[in-house]
């Protein structure tokens, strides 16, 4: 699997790169967190966006134990220390995410529930490191939409114990629940200053 992989990267690296993206790939996940570091200056306020993959491979626990300046929404003691904590995020220097899906061509697709994560990947931090398995390609545009609906949401919807939304019973309804999954969908078709988005494509599967 990482031998196909690496030979679907190497396709997909300069959609990305002409895309304005600079884009990097690692082998494993490991591998993967060490590199992003190498992105992220000492003296960087780092926040995130919900990301199972960002934590799958460990780097929180990385910046965690050596002193990085941390908006770690994972210290909050109510509701509303933890939204300020993701408000303040909008303006850190380095912002960690996923991304929902990707297409061959270069595109990434992205929904949110609240918007945080969105609202930090087009505007605000000064660099954007998006950290993404290569399961997460898909062939199309429109099938990197159907993932980020039918996969990414419906593994989410269960991973939060929501029950009111389409995404709880295993595929998206387009409901109008309280508990929407996909309020906001964005397709970002490349990155306007160039090198901002910085993306770590990694030969396994990660995250949903």
């Amino acid at each position: 699997m990482n031998e196909t992989y690496k030979e679907k990267a190497e396709k997909l690296i300069p959609m990305l790169e002409k895309r304005n993206f600079e884009v990097y790939y690692c082998e494993n996940g490991k591998e993967a967190a060490e590199k992003a570091l190498t992105l992220i200056d000492k003296n960087d306020l780092i926040a995130w966006g919900g990301s199972r993959t960002v934590s799958e491979i460990g780097l929180l626990d990385l910046l965690r134990s050596r002193g990085y300046n941390l908006l770690d929404r994972d210290t909050a003691k109510t509701d509303e220390d933890r939204f300020e904590i993701m408000r303040r995020g909008l303006l850190s220097d380095t912002f960690l995410m996923s991304s929902n899906a990707i297409s061959e061509d270069g595109v990434l697709v992205n929904i949110d529930g609240l918007g945080n994560r969105l609202a930090a990947m087009i505007f605000g931090p000064k660099s954007v490191i998006i950290i993404a398995g290569m399961n997460k390609v898909c062939p199309t545009v429109e099938a990197a939409e159907d993932r980020a609906h039918n996969i990414a949401a419906v593994k989410n919807a269960e991973r939060f114990g929501l029950t009111k939304t389409g995404c709880a019973h295993g595929r998206c309804v387009n409901c109008l629940s309280d508990e929407c999954m996909c309020s906001y969908i964005v397709k970002t078709r490349r990155s306007k200053q160039k090198g901002r988005i910085k993306i770590i494509l990694v030969g396994e599967d990660l995250g949903f």
